[in-house]
């Protein structure tokens, strides 16, 4: 049985690649940007942020496709080299290797989604017109200041990271 905290299961849509969270994430972005629309398909792509170390393949393999990004160094896609879903990815821009640190699992992909709705909503500035947010969402035209929404044991998981990659947190 899945506790509170962790273990969180998830996998691809053929049953090759199953993964599990050790924890809650850091925290969960609802994506409006136009590059999560395009790349997901969809109105908004639902990413939980979570330490590398607390993702864990429990069955199959994922395979890494580098993949086009705004910011032109672009993003790994680790998908199941079978379906073809994505699982997780791995935002090469962000500073210092974090990149390498942080995976941004795609929240459809676990069996209870429903645990981990957006924490902040970002890149709202392009949302799809039709797509209504609720009210009491943190919502952001482009991104936000990190130490001003993310919880206080997040701030300290992420200087955590920081400190790993021998970065300063900002």
């Amino acid at each position: 049985m899945t506790e509170p905290n962790g273990p969180f299961e998830g996998g691809c849509a053929c049953g090759h690649v199953r993964y599990e969270i050790s924890s809650t994430p850091m925290i969960v972005h609802g994506c409006h940007c136009r590059w999560c629309q395009r790349e997901s398909g969809g109105a908004f792509a639902v990413n939980a942020l979570i330490e590398a170390d607390r993702v864990t393949v429990t069955k199959g393999d994922v395979a890494d496709i580098l993949v086009p990004s705004q910011s032109g160094i672009g993003q790994l896609f680790s998908k199941c080299p079978q379906c073809q879903v994505t699982l997780w990815t791995k935002y090469l821009a962000m500073r210092g290797g974090l990149g390498q640190l942080v995976r941004f699992i795609r929240v459809g992909t676990l069996d209870n989604p429903d645990a981990f709705p957006p924490d902040v909503h970002i890149f709202t500035s392009t949302k799809q017109p039709w797509v209504v947010l609720p009210q009491d969402a943190p919502a952001f035209e482009e991104y936000f200041v990190i130490k001003d929404v993310w919880s206080p044991e997040s701030l300290v998981r992420r200087a955590v990271l920081h400190e790993i990659a021998g970065t300063p947190a900002p």
